[in-house]
């Protein structure tokens, strides 16, 4: 039998968004560059060339075995805050740069969030969570300059990102990321209060009504200079499974007035290793934007993973899924992964899905069988 696969060989809203969101815990960064480098000036670091492995039975195709065509790409519908035209469309939020970056020992120079930034934008998503601009000024000019020029490069489909600063629901916080994000075509503020019951009481020392009522001043404040995008994150502490997760988020778009006018976010750690299937649950359930990184980096355990998101949604887009989709470029999945990796230092384990190095290979054995061509098992690295 005859198999071929693909290597890679490298060369030198206005809008109210509900999300659980996790605290931000100051972190010392420890760089660590691997050999695999990366320049804006190289938009395609790697070159795909064919490998054969010759294995001693003839290759054995099954008869009525028809290779599955790569759905073309969709488009981002025109953006709205707080609506979207299409019901079955999901939004990519990216918090690569801002939740990825508290990773334990990851660190971003300004030049390097700039070319994910870019990257982030080449793959598709539809907003670019670009950093935490009260957090200190090194991050206020990255997030700024990630506003000024990757928000406002709009390519020939009319797509550019959504620039995202994050802050807490204080108003010096909301005031420097509005001067981070307002020079974007579409700038957004992300603010956030602590909701839960232990939270609230021994974090914050308020009441539910006191918190309640900051959170609707610090939303009306964030309008009130301008912004028209603004995301409200009530930041929570707990742990579910998939069907509890999807059962909140239902039980969100049942029970609260006004909600059609709101697009509900998911943002899902991963300490049970649950985060993507939480994810994907509460797409199922509505959430309309999912918030992801690449390899799925983030504090503690980290977050759910864009690549593995994404994928699962376009493998079982219309049938399980209910014809759910994203507007994400799927071949460069493979290098923004790369990117990530060596700028970060956070290398992907070997068995990671789908963009670990042992992910679609493996020893000889029961496999060589049912061994395809790689545009069959991995249609998204074409």
């Amino acid at each position: 039998m005859t198999t071929v696969f693909s290597t890679f060989k490298f060369s030198p809203t206005t809008i109210t968004s509900i999300s659980p969101l996790n605290p931000i815990t100051p972190h010392h960064h420890h760089h660590h560059h691997s050999p695999l480098h990366f320049s804006r000036k190289h938009s395609l670091p790697f070159t795909l060339k064919k490998t054969t492995i010759s294995c001693s039975h003839p290759q054995q195709t099954p008869s009525n075995f028809t290779p599955t065509p790569t759905p073309s790409p969709r488009y981002h519908p025109n953006y709205i805050p707080n609506r979207i035209s299409d019901p079955n469309y999901v939004r990519i939020s990216d918090t690569t740069l801002r939740d990825g970056e508290q990773s334990l020992g990851a660190s971003l120079t300004s030049k390097e969030k700039l070319d994910v930034a870019r990257q982030l934008a080449k793959l598709g998503v539809d907003i670019i969570e670009a950093g935490f601009p009260a957090a200190s000024n090194g991050d206020f000019e990255a997030v700024k300059t990630i506003a000024k020029e990757v928000g406002n490069a709009i390519d020939v489909n009319r797509y550019v990102p959504v620039i995202c600063g994050l802050s807490r629901c204080i108003e010096k916080d909301i005031r420097k990321a509005w001067e981070a994000i307002k020079y974007a075509k579409r700038p957004r503020i992300q603010t956030f209060i602590a909701t839960s019951a232990i939270h609230m009481e021994f974090k914050l020392r308020k009441t539910k009504e006191q918190v309640i009522e900051i959170a609707r001043s610090m939303v009306s404040f964030a309008r009130s200079l301008g912004c028209d995008d603004v995301q409200f994150a009530p930041e929570d502490a707990g742990s579910t499974v998939p069907t509890e997760f999807g059962k909140l988020i239902s039980d969100i778009k049942a029970n609260t007035p006004g909600i059609e006018n709101v697009i509900i976010s998911t943002h899902c750690h991963d300490d049970l290793g649950l985060s993507t299937a939480n994810t994907v649950s509460g797409a199922c359930a509505g959430a309309r934007q999912l918030e992801v990184t690449i390899n799925g980096i983030g504090e503690r355990a980290g977050n759910a993973s864009l690549e593995e998101v994404v994928m699962i949604l376009k493998c079982h887009e219309g049938d399980v899924l209910g014809g759910l989709y994203t507007g994400i470029i799927t071949r460069h999945i493979y290098m923004t992964s790369k990117m990530v990796e060596e700028y970060t230092g956070l290398h992907v384990q070997p068995h990671k899905a789908i963009v670990g190095p042992n992910a679609f290979v493996h020893e000889s054995g029961i496999h060589q069988v049912l061994s395809l061509v790689i545009s069959v098992t991995a249609p998204y690295l074409l």
